[in-house]
């Protein structure tokens, strides 16, 4: 355990950027993020009283982008630039996904008293929102970790030759996960 107090541990991710630089990049990101959700809209258009499609696909979109960015930039840290998280994720993905028109688009199905689709809108948008970042997560780790290698691929080798933990960590004899957890795994996806 470290000695030092919470508030002096340094952040997890790339190295900070200049202060400047990081607003120019979320402001920059921000505006590109906002044109496609209007590019979207003007391309996809809701009509009036309908369901709000478009704004339901632009979040859930943008949410699976979001979990390929993240594990991208934080978990495998892959992209390191400082400035990546700020632009893609605050800037390009916040301004992208949007949460008051989504807020706008509930308050107006419940004003036109379309109570079941007012609450299947809430809820199905969550839903699809959570698991879109799951799965742009878990997408973008299996591409990360080389896909499908042979019918059976790494964790179906034969006689649990090989077994992963989350981290990539080699668990069947303690490995430190330096050699990302596949020491001794040929393309066939079997150990030895």
């Amino acid at each position: 355990m470290s000695e030092q107090a919470p508030e002096e541990l340094p952040e997890p991710g790339p190295p900070a950027a200049p202060q400047a630089r990081v607003l120019g990049a979320v402001a920059a990101g921000g505006a590109l993020g906002a044109l496609a959700r209007y590019g979207a809209l003007v391309l996809w258009p809701t009509a009036h009283g309908d369901f709000p499609w478009t704004v339901f696909v632009v979040n859930v979109s943008g949410c699976a982008l979001i979990g390929v960015l993240m594990v991208l930039t934080v978990e495998r840290g892959r992209v390191t630039h400082p400035l990546v998280r700020p632009f893609l994720g605050v800037g390009v993905l916040g301004g992208f996904t949007t949460f008051s028109t989504y807020a706008a688009d509930v308050s107006g199905l419940l004003v036109r008293q379309e109570l079941v689709a007012a609450v299947a809108y809430m809820v199905a948008t969550v839903l699809a929102a959570l698991a879109a970042v799951w799965a742009g997560a878990a997408a973008t780790r299996r591409l990360l970790d080389g896909g499908v290698r042979g019918a059976r691929g790494v964790r179906g080798a034969r006689d649990g030759d090989v077994r992963e933990a989350h981290d990539g960590r080699d668990v069947r004899d303690g490995g430190d996960g330096r050699d990302g957890g596949v020491r001794g795994v040929r393309d066939e996806g079997r150990a030895g």
